[in-house]
Protein backbone atom coordinates (compact mmCIF):
# COMPACT_ATOMS: atom_id res chain seq x y z
CA UNK A 1 0.00 0.00 0.00
CA UNK A 2 2.96 2.09 1.15
CA UNK A 3 4.76 1.89 -2.43
CA UNK A 4 1.25 2.78 -4.16
CA UNK A 5 1.01 5.56 -2.01
CA UNK A 6 4.47 6.87 -3.40
CA UNK A 7 3.89 6.10 -7.06
CA UNK A 8 0.78 8.40 -6.94
CA UNK A 9 2.39 11.12 -5.19
CA UNK A 10 4.91 10.92 -7.39
CA UNK A 11 2.23 11.00 -10.18
CA UNK A 12 0.39 13.71 -8.92
CA UNK A 13 3.70 15.65 -8.16
CA UNK A 14 4.89 15.03 -12.04
CA UNK A 15 1.68 16.34 -12.99
CA UNK A 16 1.56 19.71 -10.68
CA UNK A 17 1.92 23.16 -12.69
CA UNK A 18 2.10 26.56 -12.19
CA UNK A 19 -0.86 28.19 -14.17
CA UNK A 20 -1.91 31.61 -14.50
CA UNK A 21 -5.23 32.58 -13.18
CA UNK A 22 -7.30 33.32 -16.72
CA UNK A 23 -6.50 29.72 -17.71
CA UNK A 24 -8.55 28.97 -14.03
CA UNK A 25 -11.30 30.49 -14.77
CA UNK A 26 -13.30 28.49 -16.65
CA UNK A 27 -12.84 25.95 -13.75
CA UNK A 28 -14.13 28.43 -10.86
CA UNK A 29 -17.55 29.27 -13.36
CA UNK A 30 -17.82 25.58 -12.73
CA UNK A 31 -17.44 25.44 -9.53
CA UNK A 32 -14.37 22.50 -9.36
CA UNK A 33 -11.54 25.07 -8.34
CA UNK A 34 -10.48 23.67 -4.74
CA UNK A 35 -8.22 26.29 -3.14
CA UNK A 36 -5.39 24.88 -0.92
CA UNK A 37 -4.19 26.88 1.91
CA UNK A 38 -0.55 27.71 2.21
CA UNK A 39 0.14 26.03 5.13
CA UNK A 40 -0.40 22.74 2.87
CA UNK A 41 1.43 20.95 0.90
CA UNK A 42 -0.60 20.89 -2.45
CA UNK A 43 0.51 17.65 -3.54
CA UNK A 44 -0.31 15.96 -0.23
CA UNK A 45 -3.94 17.04 -0.69
CA UNK A 46 -4.25 15.94 -3.93
CA UNK A 47 -3.12 12.84 -3.03
CA UNK A 48 -5.35 12.53 -0.35
CA UNK A 49 -8.18 13.81 -2.47
CA UNK A 50 -7.23 11.15 -5.04
CA UNK A 51 -6.99 7.98 -2.29
CA UNK A 52 -10.81 9.13 -0.84
CA UNK A 53 -8.54 10.05 2.48
CA UNK A 54 -12.42 11.55 3.57
CA UNK A 55 -10.66 12.18 7.57
CA UNK A 56 -7.90 14.60 6.23
CA UNK A 57 -10.26 16.42 3.73
CA UNK A 58 -13.05 16.94 6.09
CA UNK A 59 -10.22 18.47 8.60
CA UNK A 60 -8.72 20.40 6.07
CA UNK A 61 -11.78 21.75 4.91
CA UNK A 62 -13.44 22.65 8.37
CA UNK A 63 -10.26 24.50 9.54
CA UNK A 64 -10.96 26.30 5.66
CA UNK A 65 -7.39 25.35 5.17
CA UNK A 66 -9.49 23.66 1.97
CA UNK A 67 -12.66 24.35 0.40
CA UNK A 68 -13.75 25.76 -2.81
CA UNK A 69 -13.00 29.24 -4.19
CA UNK A 70 -14.96 31.90 -3.39
CA UNK A 71 -15.68 35.09 -5.26
CA UNK A 72 -13.97 37.65 -3.59
CA UNK A 73 -10.74 35.60 -3.43
CA UNK A 74 -11.58 34.75 -7.59
CA UNK A 75 -11.42 38.80 -8.00
CA UNK A 76 -8.31 39.08 -5.48
CA UNK A 77 -6.42 36.81 -7.62
CA UNK A 78 -7.88 38.28 -11.13
CA UNK A 79 -6.42 41.91 -10.03
CA UNK A 80 -3.17 40.63 -8.61
CA UNK A 81 -2.14 37.75 -11.33
CA UNK A 82 -0.20 35.80 -8.20
CA UNK A 83 1.96 33.33 -9.08
CA UNK A 84 -0.45 30.11 -8.66
CA UNK A 85 0.52 26.10 -8.57
CA UNK A 86 -2.31 23.36 -9.66
CA UNK A 87 -3.01 20.11 -10.30
CA UNK A 88 -5.97 17.81 -11.03
CA UNK A 89 -7.67 15.36 -9.61
CA UNK A 90 -10.77 15.09 -11.19
CA UNK A 91 -13.51 16.37 -10.90
CA UNK A 92 -11.78 18.92 -9.16
CA UNK A 93 -8.68 21.45 -10.05
CA UNK A 94 -6.48 22.37 -6.43
CA UNK A 95 -4.26 25.43 -6.87
CA UNK A 96 -2.56 26.75 -4.38
CA UNK A 97 -1.14 30.37 -4.24
CA UNK A 98 2.61 30.45 -4.30
CA UNK A 99 4.88 32.14 -1.86
CA UNK A 100 8.54 33.22 -2.22
CA UNK A 101 10.58 31.22 -0.70
CA UNK A 102 11.67 32.46 2.65
CA UNK A 103 15.43 34.59 2.94
CA UNK A 104 17.85 33.66 5.39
Amino acid sequence: MQEDRSTLYAKLLGETAAIDWPELQPFFARGVLLRVGGELDLVDVALAVASDEGAAVAAWMKTGSLGRLEADQAQDWHDRRPSLWAVVVAPWVLVQERTAAPTH
